[in-house]
């Protein structure tokens, strides 16, 4: 066998490979609690029209490290020095499923285990006949993505996360249970960024 042919061999031996890990991988529905199968390489819930994070002008008197989330722009703002912040796209709650106020950031986990609130599996149970988990440990099908930041106000759990999504394309939409979306490659970004103890604004 010459060295081009055998190149060739490998290269079919990889796309083959590749072909049966993508057939095979189970991804978790976050907005349906479902499991499906993607197809291909790419994702399963389609590309998001979303063209990622910039550093942009931006006006406030919080501190350098805070966070602020404008819901209605869908959009993620990590205030940095000099009247500019790295704007982030994200995914916010659906209707009925807003909320707005000031948060504190008390714990980060990277590729977190999930665990639906009792009021979501007992809603998409009596709503929709559907089955949550109890527990899904983390990883790229977990619906909670590579990275999450936990917000706590007066000490106590908000059960809002800032966290990364399996679902890119619900960047930029509004469809979740109240938490706040981002990208995985964002949000690993976002949380080297942030600080324990870091203010969160949602308006």
């Amino acid at each position: 066998m010459d060295r081009r042919t055998f190149i060739s061999s490998l290269a079919a031996l990889a796309a083959t490979s590749t072909g049966a890990l993508a057939e095979s991988r189970t991804i978790f529905n976050f907005n349906t609690g479902s499991r499906s199968r993607s197809s291909g390489g790419g994702s399963f819930f389609g590309r998001s029209r979303y063209r990622g994070k910039k550093t942009v002008s931006y006006k406030t008197n919080e501190k350098p490290g805070t966070i602020i989330v404008s819901t209605r722009k869908r959009k993620l703002y990590f205030v940095l020095a000099d009247n500019k912040a790295i704007e982030y796209g994200v995914g916010v709650g659906r209707q009925g499923f807003t909320w707005s106020g000031a948060a504190r950031i008390a714990r980060k986990a990277e590729w977190p285990a999930w665990h639906p609130p009792k009021e979501m599996i007992e809603r998409e149970k009596k709503k929709y006949g559907r089955t949550l988990p109890a527990r899904m440990e983390g990883g790229p099908n977990n619906p909670l993505g590579a990275r999450a930041l936990y917000l706590y106000q007066g000490g106590r759990d908000t059960l809002y996360r800032i966290h990364g999504t399996n679902a890119p394309a619900s960047i930029g939409t509004a469809q979740s249970s109240g938490c706040i979306r981002m990208l995985n490659k964002e949000v690993i970004d976002l949380h080297k960024r942030v600080r324990i103890g870091a203010k969160v604004i949602v308006s």
